[in-house]
């Protein structure tokens, strides 16, 4: 059987996590729906060391045309790298994408850290833009504030969204160095009084909120209020639920 594009996305960049650092499954659980009698979907969280906690979550539901593959890599409560994410997916005959490094500070208020965390990726910004137009997707004001201005998000033909996947590995590269050398010494002595942790889960509250992202209303409608509010919770921080245990 053939892998869909989007989970064909997915997979290479869960290799490409496990090749930085060995990755150990916390947690494997099959999702449930009342519209099949099968899975629709998993959750999938690891852990390693300088990766605090991955969280993938597929959602495959045929009858309505839903194929969905979510990567969150998360780095420690109190590291100043950012986040790296990935959604691919196909929806009502919709191929689409978003590609992300979640800033661990308000950028605004800190220009090192954007100058040298964000603007190495100016150039891969300013070549998807340019070849594939500005971003399409259904994001909202409020989304686009959690996220970076340099945030990927498109919907996509089959012929680009062949194509992005050269694009994720240069915004993969970037975030891999970050992770394995750090944010430079000078500018993190420019977030000094920022309590990034705090900062942290404030911006996951606000970012994995129903009220903010109208798809998790779509996931509770799919796999119940309890399902739904058990992968934000996953999400919610690095807390490692279950820690040693496979649920099917």
């Amino acid at each position: 059987m053939s892998v869909s594009a989007p989970k064909a996305l997915n997979d290479r960049t869960l290799a490409a996590l496990a090749g930085v650092e060995p990755l150990e499954t916390v947690r494997e659980k099959a999702l449930m729906s009342p519209m099949s009698p099968d899975p629709v979907g998993t959750l999938h969280v690891l852990r390693g060391e300088r990766i605090a906690k991955v969280v993938c979550i597929g959602l495959t539901v045929p009858q309505i045309g839903m194929d969905s593959h979510m990567i969150f890599a998360f780095t420690a409560a109190d590291s100043a790298v950012p986040h790296f994410t990935l959604d691919s997916v196909l929806a009502g005959g919709q191929l689409a994408y978003h590609i992300d490094l979640v800033p661990r500070v308000d950028l605004g208020a800190h220009l090192a850290y954007v100058n040298a965390v964000f603007q190495p990726l100016t150039p891969v910004y300013e070549e998807v833009k340019e070849r594939f137009g500005p971003s399409t997707a259904a994001i909202g004001p409020r989304q686009h504030a959690m996220m970076s201005p340099w945030m990927l998000v498109n919907r996509a033909d089959d012929e680009h969204f062949a194509q992005i996947g050269a694009y994720l590995d240069r915004y993969f590269e970037h975030w891999r160095d970050l992770l394995v050398k750090g944010v430079p010494d000078d500018v993190l002595g420019t977030l000094t009084g920022t309590d990034l942790a705090a900062r942290d889960a404030r911006n996951r509250a606000a970012l994995f909120s129903p009220e903010v992202d109208p798809v998790w209303a779509n996931v509770a409608r799919l796999l119940g209020d309890r399902q739904a509010e058990e992968l934000r919770t996953e999400l919610l921080s690095n807390d490692l639920r279950g820690e040693g245990s496979a649920d099917g």
